[in-house]
């Protein structure tokens, strides 16, 4: 039974990624766990090989800018990212169980996707800039910095 998500894959865009953590809470609280999601992420995106354009951790969600998986479903790649940080954790249940998905297939929509990811954090008072949160790909594009994710500009 269709609850009137829409998904388009195979489509060759990008694709903005956003899930959260179950009822809101703040799992992704400390800086432990996020650069431990960042790690998963690296790791995820090695095997089935899509490429991160872009993403954001916050304490209680993540977005994600990214390609289709080369080997598999986007799908089958978010629910293996989702269920290998949730193994690290000791709460039973750490996500909620959809994500939502937006087609990205300009370039005036992808920059507007980046702009919104990397001023997540200061417009949730996090930080005070977006390069002052480790936790995104900001520092990438804004610097030229290595990352501990892959970034695709």
């Amino acid at each position: 039974m269709s609850l009137g998500l829409n998904r388009y894959h195979q489509t060759g865009h990008l694709h903005f990624i956003t899930f959260s953590c179950t009822r809101k809470r703040n799992i992704l609280g400390t800086p432990e766990a996020r650069t431990k999601f960042v790690e998963i992420l690296e790791q995820t995106r090695q095997k089935y090989l899509f490429q991160i354009n872009g993403y954001v951790v916050m304490p209680n969600h993540v977005h994600l800018l990214i390609s289709e998986p080369e080997t598999s479903p986007l799908s089958l790649a978010i629910q293996i990212l989702k269920q290998r940080f949730s193994r690290t954790r000791t709460e039973d249940h750490v996500w909620e169980p959809r994500y939502y998905d937006f087609n990205v297939f300009t370039q005036r929509k992808r920059i507007e996707k980046l702009r919104y990811m990397h001023r997540n954090p200061v417009k949730a008072g996090l930080a005070e800039n977006p390069e002052d949160w480790p936790w995104s790909s900001y520092r990438a594009y804004a610097h030229n910095e290595p990352h501990p994710t892959q970034i695709t500009p």
